[in-house]
């Protein structure tokens, strides 16, 4: 029980996502082990000492969406502005977000020594000025020409785990292309991926395949719609 109690902790504390044991309905037949909630703090303090004194675990990962794919090209494209994606509060940061939609749909967590290199937003923009500059002009909302404008809302990325050794990363936007202020067209984008591991490599393999196909789907997408905007 102590083996099993301090691996899940360690997991939790130190990079893995922890599955919350509901300890607080007990049977009657467990009340005997009530000794063990001491124990449970106890190892509680252990794993933290442990993160801080192993490098090998304190050591924070950090993650990126890697190389950009190849995308193949159908024609070029009119200039376009691509505004910095913007993101809820709850993930305007670093963190790697995962949810044990198993266990508890409502509650997200993050890894404590895993990170993205710079917020999902600034990633996604990156790769989609990327990849649409290989069909085009890319401009930016500072650019004083006249464009298209792409606005693009990231509304979900996050690890989404299935089971506790099945997950997937979800990604989802809202995506709003306007001309001299007045909206042209909008619409709802979601790209999910499985995860190749239960912990936050995984995850973040996932999250960068999923915005990969979030970005082509878009890319997609505004091949028509740039060039009615641009009439």
């Amino acid at each position: 029980m102590a083996r099993s109690l301090s691996s899940l902790l360690h997991r939790s504390l130190c990079g893995g996502p922890f599955s919350p044991a509901r300890s607080a309905t007990l049977r009657p037949t467990q009340r005997v082990r009530s000794a063990g909630a001491a124990l449970a703090v106890a190892l509680a303090f252990g794993v933290l000492g442990g993160c801080a004194g192993n490098p090998a675990v304190h050591a924070d990962a950090r993650y990126d969406f890697g190389p950009p794919p190849q995308v193949a090209t159908s024609g070029p494209m009119p200039a376009v502005k691509v505004l910095d994606v913007t993101a809820p509060a709850t993930l305007a940061s670093d963190k790697l977000v995962y949810r044990l939609s198993y266990a508890d749909a409502q509650q997200t967590a993050s890894y404590a020594n895993s990170h993205w290199t710079m917020e999902p937003s600034a990633l996604l923009t990156q790769r989609l000025r990327d990849v649409l500059s290989q069909r085009g002009t890319v401009l930016t909302g500072s650019d004083g020409v006249r464009a298209p404008v792409l606005r693009v809302e990231l509304i979900e990325f996050e690890q989404v785990f299935d089971s506790q050794t099945q997950s997937h990363g979800a990604v989802a936007a809202r995506v709003t292309l306007t001309q001299s202020g007045k909206v042209v067209a909008q619409r709802s984008f979601t790209a999910q991926a499985p995860a190749s591991s239960a912990d936050a490599a995984g995850g973040a393999r996932a999250l960068a395949t999923a915005g990969d196909d979030l970005v082509a789907q878009i890319s997609a997408w505004l091949s028509s719609q740039a060039l009615v905007a641009g009439q």
